[in-house]
């Protein structure tokens, strides 16, 4: 039998993703955003999707919403919220703001999880932040949970990703049980400084993009985020994955049906001619001057991909990086890419949204390697499972918020995007990127 994972504060699943290819089946996940709930019920069907807050989510409602019965939970994770630091004399876990993050060592406790999994932004591991980690592990301690300590700072790139991005992983387990480790490195980041002589590289941007087609060749996506391109290039090892096209690709995860002829996710971006020579002149590895964008290395890594503002505080999408060969940011596709993504794994079709969700999740190799060492833990042997899942309905990728938010019956979060598109496909003029010659369109 596999293993029951159930995800907190899920986005659209990089977590989910990972641990359902450490082995685990993910009986549900809970998240506020509907976008993002859409999305996630649309790559994972057969999850049950609480699409709602997790402030006042009770184990029993988990549990009869999952289907699961008294089954044992083996491990609860997810990277809740940290936003309040009291002042010197103050516990910052009992700040009113970090409630999220109460809710999430509660839930843990109440479900009985053999094991649980805290993700969060490296610097809640710095200056006062620290003081609110080890409250953190106290919390857990007294629910009757041990911490493995030191935490971590993990970096995907560290773990197949060609990406520099770092998390922190607080993990633990119930009292006797046996505590998980923390994943030893796979490979070093490549083109940077060799932090681990006895690894090898690991995937660069060439290995992530090379195969995939240029997406400004079709006028289709100038309207759509999919097309069926004329063919695609000679994938690396890395890509070969990513499209499903090796035996492991799928790991011990699910394998989904979907075509793979067609590229999605890849809606195109309009540059002013300034933009673009602007682009040209910028050398790989390096910042453009008046953008700030920075343009990927061909055999080097990523910079970290962001995910903007949220609908609440504005609606600003975070700069995406400027592609290696082509005058132009980088499409969701290629961002998914260089994120651990598989491209049956879909986003929404919008590059505001897509482009959100990536830059709030945890990449997928990541975390299937955390997830691994969880297996190992509960002395579980990870299992291929039988059977195709088939994705969801397509209609759910082109949803926005009020849209999602009506699919599942809540209310809308406010959003100044949304309340500015007249239709699925929107243009939004962003002052600050005219000044710097960009045109946005669709979303």
């Amino acid at each position: 039998m596999r293993p029951i994972g159930i995800d907190l504060f899920a986005g659209a699943g990089g977590l989910s993703l990972g641990f359902e290819q450490a082995g685990f089946d993910i009986a549900a996940a809970v998240e506020i955003d509907p976008v993002h709930c859409a999305v996630h019920k649309f790559n994972f069907p057969n999850t049950e999707l609480i699409c709602g807050s997790v402030d006042g989510l009770t184990a029993e409602e988990i549990r009869d919403r999952a289907g699961i019965g008294d089954k044992p939970v083996d491990c609860v994770f997810g990277g809740a919220p940290c936003q309040g630091f009291s002042l010197i004399g103050h516990r910052a876990y009992d700040d009113p703001r970090n409630r999220l993050v109460r809710e999430f060592v509660r839930i843990v406790a109440e479900l009985e999880a053999k094991t649980f999994v805290f993700e969060n932004v490296k610097g809640l591991t710095v200056g006062k932040h620290k003081a609110f980690l080890e409250e953190l592990i106290e919390e857990f301690q007294v629910a009757g949970y041990d911490s493995v300590v030191p935490y971590k700072v993990l970096n995907a790139g560290h773990y197949n990703t060609p990406q520099s991005r770092e998390r922190l992983f607080l993990m633990g387990a119930l009292k006797g049980h046996r505590l998980p480790e923390y994943p030893a490195p796979l490979s070093n980041i490549a083109g940077k400084r060799k932090r681990f002589s006895d690894l090898e590289d690991g995937p660069t941007c060439r290995d992530a993009l090379d195969d995939l087609p240029d997406a400004d060749a079709y006028d289709a996506l100038l309207t759509g985020d999919e097309v069926r391109p004329d063919a695609f290039g000679v994938p690396s090892r890395y890509a070969m994955e990513l499209r499903g096209l090796t035996n492991d690709a799928w790991h011990w995860g699910y394998r989904r049906e979907w075509d793979t002829s067609v590229l999605t996710s890849s809606a195109r971006t309009g540059h002013t001619d300034i933009s673009k020579r602007r682009f040209s002149e910028t050398d790989p590895g390096t910042v453009e001057p008046i953008s700030r964008f920075f343009k990927l290395p061909v055999n080097g890594v990523s910079n970290t991909l962001r995910a903007g503002t949220d609908g609440a505080r504005g609606a600003f999408t975070s700069p995406r990086p400027i592609h290696y060969r082509y005058n132009r940011c980088v499409t969701v596709r290629e961002m998914a890419r260089l994120h651990g993504f598989p491209d049956w794994f879909r986003l929404n079709v919008t590059k505001w949204h897509g482009a959100r969700q990536i830059g709030n999740a945890v990449p997928p190799p990541l975390a299937r390697s955390v997830a691994g060492e969880i297996i190992k833990a509960l002395g579980i042997e990870p299992s291929r499972p039988d059977g195709v899942h088939k994705l969801g309905a397509p209609e759910l990728l082109s949803f926005d918020m009020s849209e999602a938010a009506r699919y599942f019956g809540v209310d809308a979060p406010s959003s100044r995007r949304d309340k500015k598109s007249g239709a699925k496909k929107r243009k939004q003029v962003d002052i600050e990127r005219e000044r710097l010659g960009l045109q946005v369109a669709n979303g």
